[in-house]
Protein backbone atom coordinates (compact mmCIF):
# COMPACT_ATOMS: atom_id res chain seq x y z
CA UNK A 1 0.00 0.00 0.00
CA UNK A 2 1.07 3.33 -1.10
CA UNK A 3 2.95 5.48 2.03
CA UNK A 4 0.03 8.26 1.52
CA UNK A 5 -2.84 5.79 2.24
CA UNK A 6 -1.22 4.46 5.28
CA UNK A 7 -2.94 5.33 8.58
CA UNK A 8 -0.39 7.09 11.38
CA UNK A 9 0.39 5.02 13.82
CA UNK A 10 -0.97 5.65 17.42
CA UNK A 11 1.79 6.48 20.52
CA UNK A 12 0.68 4.22 23.41
CA UNK A 13 1.25 6.97 26.91
CA UNK A 14 3.31 5.14 29.15
CA UNK A 15 2.41 4.80 32.64
CA UNK A 16 4.37 8.03 33.38
CA UNK A 17 3.15 9.93 30.86
CA UNK A 18 -0.47 8.98 32.66
CA UNK A 19 0.19 9.50 36.13
CA UNK A 20 1.80 12.65 34.84
CA UNK A 21 -1.33 13.91 33.01
CA UNK A 22 -3.38 12.85 35.77
CA UNK A 23 -1.69 15.00 38.13
CA UNK A 24 -1.57 18.29 36.36
CA UNK A 25 -5.15 17.93 35.63
CA UNK A 26 -6.43 17.07 39.20
CA UNK A 27 -3.66 20.08 40.10
CA UNK A 28 -5.89 22.70 37.86
CA UNK A 29 -9.22 21.13 39.10
CA UNK A 30 -8.34 22.04 42.92
CA UNK A 31 -6.89 25.59 41.53
CA UNK A 32 -10.30 26.25 39.74
CA UNK A 33 -12.61 25.23 42.67
CA UNK A 34 -10.19 27.36 45.07
CA UNK A 35 -10.18 30.49 43.05
CA UNK A 36 -14.07 29.67 42.35
CA UNK A 37 -14.67 29.42 45.49
CA UNK A 38 -12.84 32.47 46.76
CA UNK A 39 -10.31 30.81 49.09
CA UNK A 40 -7.40 31.15 46.57
CA UNK A 41 -7.07 34.80 47.60
CA UNK A 42 -9.21 35.19 50.99
CA UNK A 43 -7.74 38.07 53.10
CA UNK A 44 -6.39 37.28 56.15
CA UNK A 45 -9.01 37.75 59.32
CA UNK A 46 -7.99 40.74 61.29
CA UNK A 47 -8.32 40.76 65.45
CA UNK A 48 -10.35 43.48 66.29
CA UNK A 49 -7.43 45.15 67.80
CA UNK A 50 -5.93 45.13 63.89
CA UNK A 51 -9.62 46.57 63.04
CA UNK A 52 -9.41 49.22 65.38
CA UNK A 53 -6.62 50.21 64.06
CA UNK A 54 -7.24 50.58 60.28
CA UNK A 55 -11.03 52.37 61.15
CA UNK A 56 -8.72 54.89 63.36
CA UNK A 57 -7.02 55.68 60.44
CA UNK A 58 -9.97 55.38 57.86
CA UNK A 59 -11.60 58.26 60.37
CA UNK A 60 -8.66 60.25 60.81
CA UNK A 61 -7.89 60.54 56.82
CA UNK A 62 -12.31 61.31 56.28
CA UNK A 63 -11.03 63.83 58.67
CA UNK A 64 -8.90 65.57 56.62
CA UNK A 65 -10.84 65.05 53.86
CA UNK A 66 -13.82 66.59 55.41
CA UNK A 67 -11.50 69.75 55.96
CA UNK A 68 -10.37 70.00 52.48
CA UNK A 69 -14.19 69.35 51.92
CA UNK A 70 -15.35 72.43 54.44
CA UNK A 71 -13.11 74.79 52.83
CA UNK A 72 -14.05 73.81 49.46
CA UNK A 73 -17.38 74.93 49.89
CA UNK A 74 -16.81 78.00 51.67
CA UNK A 75 -14.36 78.90 48.31
CA UNK A 76 -17.33 78.23 46.77
CA UNK A 77 -19.99 80.19 48.46
CA UNK A 78 -17.40 82.97 48.18
CA UNK A 79 -16.83 82.92 44.80
CA UNK A 80 -20.65 82.52 44.15
CA UNK A 81 -21.54 85.86 46.17
CA UNK A 82 -18.63 87.67 44.46
CA UNK A 83 -19.84 86.23 41.15
CA UNK A 84 -23.60 87.60 41.94
CA UNK A 85 -21.98 90.85 43.14
CA UNK A 86 -20.54 91.67 40.31
CA UNK A 87 -23.52 90.69 37.91
CA UNK A 88 -25.66 92.91 39.93
CA UNK A 89 -23.32 95.91 39.59
CA UNK A 90 -22.94 95.18 36.04
CA UNK A 91 -26.83 94.99 35.43
CA UNK A 92 -27.00 98.48 37.84
CA UNK A 93 -24.56 100.09 35.28
CA UNK A 94 -26.28 98.71 32.18
CA UNK A 95 -29.91 100.66 32.99
CA UNK A 96 -27.72 103.56 34.45
CA UNK A 97 -25.99 103.42 30.42
CA UNK A 98 -29.04 103.25 29.17
CA UNK A 99 -30.74 106.74 31.02
CA UNK A 100 -27.37 108.30 29.73
CA UNK A 101 -28.26 106.72 25.88
CA UNK A 102 -31.49 107.57 26.14
CA UNK A 103 -30.61 111.42 27.11
CA UNK A 104 -27.99 110.97 23.38
CA UNK A 105 -30.95 109.39 21.57
CA UNK A 106 -33.36 113.12 22.99
CA UNK A 107 -29.86 115.24 21.11
CA UNK A 108 -30.21 112.82 17.80
CA UNK A 109 -33.96 113.80 17.35
CA UNK A 110 -33.16 117.45 18.04
CA UNK A 111 -30.89 117.19 15.43
CA UNK A 112 -32.62 115.25 12.84
CA UNK A 113 -35.34 117.97 13.03
CA UNK A 114 -33.00 120.65 12.50
CA UNK A 115 -31.23 118.80 9.69
CA UNK A 116 -30.33 115.39 9.93
CA UNK A 117 -27.78 113.37 12.77
CA UNK A 118 -24.73 113.64 13.32
CA UNK A 119 -22.81 110.79 12.03
CA UNK A 120 -20.34 109.85 15.35
CA UNK A 121 -23.95 110.45 17.43
CA UNK A 122 -25.70 107.78 15.20
CA UNK A 123 -22.91 105.75 15.63
CA UNK A 124 -22.78 105.82 19.51
CA UNK A 125 -26.70 105.09 19.26
CA UNK A 126 -26.01 101.65 17.38
CA UNK A 127 -26.10 98.28 18.58
CA UNK A 128 -22.37 98.01 18.81
CA UNK A 129 -20.96 102.10 19.75
CA UNK A 130 -17.87 101.11 21.72
CA UNK A 131 -16.48 100.49 18.30
CA UNK A 132 -17.14 104.07 17.90
CA UNK A 133 -15.89 105.82 21.36
CA UNK A 134 -12.20 106.20 20.49
CA UNK A 135 -12.66 108.37 17.71
CA UNK A 136 -10.61 111.67 18.66
CA UNK A 137 -12.77 113.86 16.48
CA UNK A 138 -15.98 112.77 18.32
CA UNK A 139 -15.98 115.41 20.81
CA UNK A 140 -15.28 117.94 18.24
CA UNK A 141 -18.58 117.18 16.43
CA UNK A 142 -20.89 117.66 19.66
CA UNK A 143 -21.68 120.00 22.19
CA UNK A 144 -19.86 120.38 25.61
CA UNK A 145 -22.90 118.56 27.32
CA UNK A 146 -23.63 115.91 24.63
CA UNK A 147 -19.23 115.13 24.97
CA UNK A 148 -19.66 114.70 28.75
CA UNK A 149 -22.24 112.18 28.17
CA UNK A 150 -20.49 110.65 25.52
CA UNK A 151 -17.31 110.51 28.00
CA UNK A 152 -19.72 108.79 30.35
CA UNK A 153 -20.55 105.87 27.94
CA UNK A 154 -17.70 105.26 27.24
CA UNK A 155 -16.39 104.80 30.84
CA UNK A 156 -19.53 102.96 31.18
CA UNK A 157 -19.24 100.55 28.67
CA UNK A 158 -15.52 99.93 29.21
CA UNK A 159 -16.27 99.80 33.16
CA UNK A 160 -19.50 97.17 32.38
CA UNK A 161 -17.21 95.03 30.25
CA UNK A 162 -14.67 94.57 33.17
CA UNK A 163 -17.13 93.98 35.24
CA UNK A 164 -18.44 90.95 33.25
CA UNK A 165 -14.89 89.75 32.88
CA UNK A 166 -14.73 89.07 36.61
CA UNK A 167 -18.06 87.79 36.60
CA UNK A 168 -16.73 85.09 34.20
CA UNK A 169 -13.91 84.82 36.04
CA UNK A 170 -15.60 83.70 38.86
CA UNK A 171 -17.53 81.41 37.45
CA UNK A 172 -14.68 79.79 36.36
CA UNK A 173 -13.30 79.48 40.03
CA UNK A 174 -16.98 78.65 41.38
CA UNK A 175 -16.93 75.50 38.50
CA UNK A 176 -13.35 74.28 39.96
CA UNK A 177 -14.47 74.49 43.53
CA UNK A 178 -17.39 72.61 42.81
CA UNK A 179 -14.84 69.86 41.34
CA UNK A 180 -12.86 69.78 44.48
CA UNK A 181 -16.06 69.47 46.44
CA UNK A 182 -17.10 66.61 44.45
CA UNK A 183 -13.51 64.88 45.23
CA UNK A 184 -13.18 65.31 48.91
CA UNK A 185 -17.34 64.27 48.63
CA UNK A 186 -16.36 61.20 47.22
CA UNK A 187 -12.78 60.98 48.85
CA UNK A 188 -14.97 61.42 52.36
CA UNK A 189 -17.53 58.77 51.55
CA UNK A 190 -15.19 56.06 50.21
CA UNK A 191 -13.35 55.96 53.34
CA UNK A 192 -16.03 55.87 55.82
CA UNK A 193 -17.86 52.83 53.72
CA UNK A 194 -14.26 51.21 54.53
CA UNK A 195 -14.48 51.96 57.76
CA UNK A 196 -17.90 50.88 58.11
CA UNK A 197 -17.21 47.34 56.13
CA UNK A 198 -14.41 46.84 58.82
CA UNK A 199 -16.61 47.11 61.51
CA UNK A 200 -19.15 45.15 59.55
CA UNK A 201 -16.91 41.77 59.66
CA UNK A 202 -16.59 41.84 62.74
CA UNK A 203 -18.31 39.17 65.78
CA UNK A 204 -21.13 41.10 67.11
CA UNK A 205 -19.66 40.81 70.79
CA UNK A 206 -16.39 42.17 69.35
CA UNK A 207 -17.50 45.20 67.85
CA UNK A 208 -19.45 46.26 70.53
CA UNK A 209 -16.59 46.07 73.30
CA UNK A 210 -15.04 47.65 70.41
CA UNK A 211 -17.13 50.50 70.68
CA UNK A 212 -17.59 50.34 74.14
CA UNK A 213 -13.55 50.68 74.98
CA UNK A 214 -13.53 53.66 71.85
CA UNK A 215 -14.81 56.26 74.51
CA UNK A 216 -17.74 57.89 76.62
CA UNK A 217 -20.87 57.29 75.43
CA UNK A 218 -24.13 59.66 75.97
CA UNK A 219 -24.06 59.62 79.22
CA UNK A 220 -20.70 61.55 79.23
CA UNK A 221 -22.22 65.17 79.79
CA UNK A 222 -23.50 63.51 83.40
CA UNK A 223 -20.74 61.93 84.17
CA UNK A 224 -17.42 64.74 83.32
CA UNK A 225 -20.66 66.46 85.52
CA UNK A 226 -20.53 64.63 88.37
CA UNK A 227 -16.41 63.74 88.15
CA UNK A 228 -15.97 67.94 88.22
CA UNK A 229 -13.78 68.00 84.89
CA UNK A 230 -13.64 71.41 84.29
CA UNK A 231 -12.37 74.48 85.71
CA UNK A 232 -13.88 77.77 85.87
CA UNK A 233 -13.38 79.44 82.01
CA UNK A 234 -11.64 82.94 82.17
CA UNK A 235 -14.11 84.74 80.61
CA UNK A 236 -18.15 84.80 79.77
CA UNK A 237 -17.43 84.19 76.14
CA UNK A 238 -15.46 80.95 76.92
CA UNK A 239 -17.88 79.97 79.45
CA UNK A 240 -20.95 80.02 76.72
CA UNK A 241 -18.88 78.23 74.14
CA UNK A 242 -18.39 75.33 76.63
CA UNK A 243 -22.33 75.63 77.73
CA UNK A 244 -22.90 75.47 74.23
CA UNK A 245 -20.46 72.37 73.79
CA UNK A 246 -22.15 70.52 76.77
CA UNK A 247 -25.75 70.65 75.35
CA UNK A 248 -24.28 69.24 72.79
CA UNK A 249 -22.50 66.37 74.04
CA UNK A 250 -24.50 63.15 72.68
CA UNK A 251 -25.26 64.28 69.65
CA UNK A 252 -24.06 62.60 66.29
CA UNK A 253 -21.03 62.65 63.97
CA UNK A 254 -22.21 64.34 60.60
CA UNK A 255 -19.75 65.07 57.91
CA UNK A 256 -19.63 68.63 57.09
CA UNK A 257 -22.65 69.42 59.56
CA UNK A 258 -22.48 72.64 62.09
CA UNK A 259 -25.16 71.86 64.23
CA UNK A 260 -27.25 72.11 65.88
CA UNK A 261 -28.60 68.49 65.95
CA UNK A 262 -25.14 67.16 64.50
CA UNK A 263 -21.49 67.88 63.79
CA UNK A 264 -18.22 67.51 62.45
CA UNK A 265 -15.14 68.58 64.78
CA UNK A 266 -14.39 72.01 63.42
CA UNK A 267 -18.66 72.65 62.94
CA UNK A 268 -18.70 71.92 66.50
CA UNK A 269 -16.43 74.52 67.66
CA UNK A 270 -17.70 76.90 65.20
CA UNK A 271 -20.90 76.52 66.64
CA UNK A 272 -20.14 76.83 70.30
CA UNK A 273 -18.25 80.18 69.78
CA UNK A 274 -20.65 81.30 67.56
CA UNK A 275 -23.32 81.32 70.59
CA UNK A 276 -21.07 82.60 72.32
CA UNK A 277 -20.90 85.86 69.63
CA UNK A 278 -17.56 85.19 68.03
CA UNK A 279 -16.99 84.17 64.52
CA UNK A 280 -15.14 81.26 63.72
CA UNK A 281 -13.73 80.06 60.31
CA UNK A 282 -15.14 76.86 59.08
CA UNK A 283 -11.55 74.14 59.20
CA UNK A 284 -9.16 73.46 61.58
CA UNK A 285 -6.07 74.72 60.05
CA UNK A 286 -8.11 78.11 59.41
CA UNK A 287 -9.23 77.82 63.02
CA UNK A 288 -5.89 77.46 64.86
CA UNK A 289 -5.13 80.82 63.57
CA UNK A 290 -8.01 82.67 64.67
CA UNK A 291 -6.86 83.41 67.55
CA UNK A 292 -3.71 83.70 69.94
CA UNK A 293 -1.04 80.60 70.19
CA UNK A 294 -0.87 78.91 73.28
CA UNK A 295 1.55 76.46 74.32
CA UNK A 296 0.05 73.09 75.98
CA UNK A 297 1.11 74.10 79.28
CA UNK A 298 -0.46 77.17 79.25
CA UNK A 299 -4.30 76.19 78.54
CA UNK A 300 -7.59 77.61 79.97
CA UNK A 301 -11.07 76.53 79.53
CA UNK A 302 -12.49 77.68 76.16
CA UNK A 303 -8.70 77.06 74.37
CA UNK A 304 -9.16 75.24 71.12
CA UNK A 305 -6.89 72.25 71.07
CA UNK A 306 -5.79 70.70 67.46
CA UNK A 307 -4.47 67.18 66.83
CA UNK A 308 -2.24 65.37 64.09
CA UNK A 309 0.70 67.05 62.27
CA UNK A 310 -1.73 67.97 59.31
CA UNK A 311 -4.36 69.71 61.81
CA UNK A 312 -7.19 67.89 60.98
CA UNK A 313 -8.84 67.50 64.13
CA UNK A 314 -10.49 70.08 67.05
CA UNK A 315 -11.84 70.14 70.49
CA UNK A 316 -12.73 72.43 72.85
CA UNK A 317 -10.55 72.51 76.60
CA UNK A 318 -12.65 72.63 79.16
CA UNK A 319 -9.94 72.36 81.98
CA UNK A 320 -8.10 69.28 83.65
CA UNK A 321 -6.62 67.44 80.46
CA UNK A 322 -10.50 67.06 79.16
CA UNK A 323 -11.63 68.25 76.11
CA UNK A 324 -15.33 68.21 73.90
CA UNK A 325 -15.08 66.80 70.59
CA UNK A 326 -16.86 65.66 67.41
CA UNK A 327 -14.91 62.50 67.27
CA UNK A 328 -16.18 59.95 64.41
CA UNK A 329 -19.03 58.91 62.72
CA UNK A 330 -18.50 55.77 65.21
CA UNK A 331 -19.28 57.91 68.40
CA UNK A 332 -20.99 61.41 69.42
CA UNK A 333 -19.78 64.62 70.86
CA UNK A 334 -18.53 63.45 73.83
CA UNK A 335 -15.67 64.13 76.91
CA UNK A 336 -12.51 63.13 76.20
CA UNK A 337 -8.68 63.50 77.40
CA UNK A 338 -6.69 65.69 74.78
CA UNK A 339 -3.84 62.88 75.22
CA UNK A 340 -5.53 60.63 73.31
CA UNK A 341 -4.41 62.06 69.92
CA UNK A 342 -1.31 63.20 68.96
CA UNK A 343 -1.25 67.26 69.66
CA UNK A 344 -0.29 68.94 67.64
CA UNK A 345 -1.30 73.10 68.92
CA UNK A 346 -4.29 75.51 70.38
CA UNK A 347 -5.63 78.90 70.27
CA UNK A 348 -7.01 80.95 72.50
CA UNK A 349 -9.99 82.90 70.46
CA UNK A 350 -11.37 85.03 73.59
Amino acid sequence: MPAAHRKPKQRSLSGHTVRTAATIALASAASATAFESGTAYAEPRLTPAQVKAKVDRLYQEAEAATDKYNGAKEDAKRARKKMKTLQDEAARREESLNSARQSLGSAAAAQYRTGGVDPSLQLLLSSTPDRYLDEAALTDRVGTRQAATITRVRNALRGIDQLHDEADTKVRELRVKQRELEKQKKTVTGKLAEARDLLGRLDPADRSALQDADGASRASRSTADRAGLTTKAPNSRAEAAIAYARNALGSPYVWGATGPNAFDCSGLTQAAYRAAGVSLPRTTYAQINAGQRVSRSQLQPGDLVFFYSGISHVGLYIGNGQMIHAPNPSAPVRVAPIDQMPFAGAARVV
